[in-house]
């Protein structure tokens, strides 16, 4: 036996009148597509990039306990190098603050990519109610 759920009168009119799709509808759309994929590798890149700031500083709390006599292996290029301990330091630090920059560009990439989808899902929304899905 089917059941069948009432309908709200809104939804109602809303089955019934269908919205045409505009050419700039369509473009809207397929914008909040691209930003939406956008998204998805910019969060990708944050994940890497904070992975590897955390290895970074991992390691340079490591070498805290590194005598300053001892000569570290340190990868510059292709190849790795002994320095001391005080060098290698002096290098994680400008790598780790070379990357919280990075980590903030992306993050304010990101914010300006989910502003706009936003502004987007609120136009695409008010144009076309229930009838689309903007949700990922």
């Amino acid at each position: 036996m089917l059941s069948r759920r009432m309908l709200s009168r809104e939804e109602e009119a809303a089955q019934g009148e269908e919205k045409e799709v505009r050419k700039e509808d369509q473009d809207r759309i397929n914008r909040f597509s691209r930003l939406h994929n956008r998204e998805k590798a910019l969060q990708g890149e944050l994940q890497t990039k904070q992975k590897d700031k955390e290895d970074l500083e991992e390691i340079s709390s490591e070498l805290e306990l590194a005598d300053e006599d001892d000569k570290i292996p340190y990868k510059i290029g292709d190849s790795f190098f002994s320095l001391p301990v005080s060098e290698v330091q002096e290098r994680l630090s400008t790598s780790v603050e070379k990357i919280n920059d990075e980590v903030t560009a992306v993050e304010e990439r990101l914010s300006g990519v989910r502003d706009e989808m936003q502004e987007l899902k609120t136009e695409l929304y008010g144009r076309f109610g229930s009838s689309i899905n903007l949700e990922a």
